[in-house]
Order: structure tokens, then sequence, then C-alpha cells
């Protein structure tokens, strides 16, 4: 690997790596990373992005698509140590492709959560006698997986660390609930509020906002402006900005997702690491990170944003 682009910091707590994510997962060591937290391409053609697009024509796009998931699932269950959590985002319209790709890869299908938001954007015409195609979009699939263990799940966590969950470091709000698999993103007096039951004023599942654009810049401030498509909503201009990749996370979800499938001290393998909030959340939560990302035009946005919050993470914790 010596002859990849590879960036990291001075002291080698997050690593990006400047490649195909199918050529470079296969050279990395077996049983080498403790959890994969992952944003794939979902097979949509979101804002028109090449790498978002599937399918020479022989397979449909969802075949192809499932196809493509389950090689990059073998190598991502290779390099897992054994009972290694994965989680991958996806689309509801092709999230059964992805969760049969990496299922068909050997990993074991442990759970989906749901990540609940209110500002999406509906992708349809407005039709004659008030018709459409679509509906708005509001929420996000996360598959959860884990790696088969090696006997008992005490007898992996004591080998490899690695088998459960960390529930104590992932419980919600004041009461310190049980964490779900239900999370939500709204915005003051958003419908989506009364799905948390707050009769008692206190959440009980977790919360946090969307990527504002204070936060998906922050770090990129040296980075020229750019005109990026973001919202691929019916009749969306584009926007202005820094930071242009069209799907960023946000760092406080992204956080506590790493802390739930991830020892303390652990490695977090992206091998689609886009604009690095993986990473942010990685360093930000005592992790090592290794990010893959093919896209020439997200490095440096992605190495801005990461030295960033690693200085964040440095004063937070000093």
């Amino acid at each position: 690997m010596s002859t990849l682009t590879t960036y990291s910091d001075d002291t080698d707590v997050w690593r990006l790596i400047e490649a195909d994510a199918l050529t470079l997962m296969a050279k990395l060591p077996e049983n080498s990373v403790d959890a994969v937290v992952t944003d794939p391409p979902y097979a949509i053609a979101v804002g028109g992005e090449a790498w978002d697009r599937f399918g020479d024509g022989e397979l449909s796009t969802g075949e192809a698509f499932e196809h493509w998931t389950r090689t990059w699932a073998t190598e991502a269950m290779r390099v897992l140590k054994p009972g290694g959590h994965l989680l991958a985002f996806g689309s509801p319209r092709t999230f059964h492709r992805l969760v049969a790709g990496i299922e068909d890869a050997g990993l074991e299908v442990r759970d989906q959560l749901l990540w609940l938001y209110a500002q999406g954007l509906p992708k349809s015409p407005r039709l004659p006698g008030g018709l459409g195609t679509a509906l708005k979009p509001a929420y996000e699939p996360i598959l959860l997986a884990r790696k088969p263990l090696e006997g008992t799940t005490a007898g992996n966590l004591e080998r490899h660390g690695t088998g459960a969950l960390s529930i104590e470091a992932a419980r919600v709000g004041e009461a310190r609930y049980w964490p779900a698999n239900v999370t939500l993103s709204h915005a003051p007096d958003c419908p989506v509020a009364l799905l948390d039951g707050e009769s008692t004023g206190l959440s009980r599942l977790f919360f946090c906002a969307k990527a504002t654009r204070r936060e998906r810049e922050a770090g990129c401030e040296q980075l020229p402006l750019q005109l990026a498509q973001l919202y691929t909503g019916r009749g969306q201009p584009a926007r202005i900005r820094r930071n242009v990749h069209p799907t960023v996370k946000p760092v406080e979800l992204m956080r506590w997702l790493v802390r739930l499938v991830t020892p303390r001290g652990g490695v977090v393998l992206d091998p689609f690491a886009g604009s690095a909030t993986t990473g942010i959340a990685a360093v930000m939560e005592g992790r090592r990170f290794l990010g893959i990302e093919r896209e020439a035009k997200y490095i440096d946005i992605a190495c801005a944003r990461m030295t960033h919050w690693a200085h964040q993470a440095t004063k937070e914790s000093s």
C-alpha cells in the first residue's frame, strides 16, 4: 500500500486513503478492525453522481447493486474481528438489496435501525388533479449486522473485545434509557417528536438534529467555494458550499452509532468515507479510524474536516 496516497494526523489516530474500496480492502489483514460503520452508495443516482450508478446492462440496477454490495461486504467480513459489528445506511428503495448482499457475504443480520427526520424533500412532479409519483422521504434505514462469533459471546469478548453492543455507553437522556432501534432528527414543533411519547418530559429515544451548514463546513474555511446540487428534491436549486458532499450525516448521530458498536480504543473502518463524518465521530469518541475514499474531489474536504474535529477532540479531552 506504499504507493497509495494516504493522509493522517501526527499521532496516526486517523488515516484516510484515496483508493477504490474493493481494491484496498482486499489488501487489509483479516480480523484487523473492530467495526465497520459506513454510508455506501444507495444505487438511486443521487445528484447524478457516478459513484451511485450500477449495472452495465447485463444485470438490472438492483441486481448489480446487490452483487456489488456482496463483494465489498465479503471483504468487510474478512477484515472484521469475530463478533465485529457492521452498520450500513441505506435507502428505502434499495435497502432490501443492501441487506441481501451483506447477508450473502456471511454476516448475520441483527437488527434494522431507523433514522427519522422531518426535513426531507419530495422528489415528485406535481401532476394534474393533485397527483404525484413519490412520497416525501422522512427516514433512512441502517442495517446492523455482525460477523459470526468464535464460540460464546463471553468467550469472544474475552479474546477479541467484540461481539456485544455497548449499551451503557449508548444509553439515552437524563434517565439513561436503554438504546432503541429508532433515532430522531427534527426541528422544533415537528410532529416526529410525538413519536417519542414525552409524557414524562424525558426523551426515550436518541435525538440529534440533521447536519447544519456550520457543522458541514467546519474546518473547510480554506477550501474553495463550489456550486453543488446538495438536495435532489424536485426543482431544488444548486447551493454554493465548500463541503459539496451530498449525503453528509450529523456528527452526533455518527458518534452515537460508533459508541454503540465499537469498543473504546478500537478501529473503525469506513470503506466509503465521503467527507469523513464517520471518522470525525470515531476520533471524537476515542476510537481509531481508517477511511477509504475513491472520489478525489472529497479527499481535501475529508482531510480538512478530520483535522478540525481531531483538534476539537483534543480540546474536549484536555
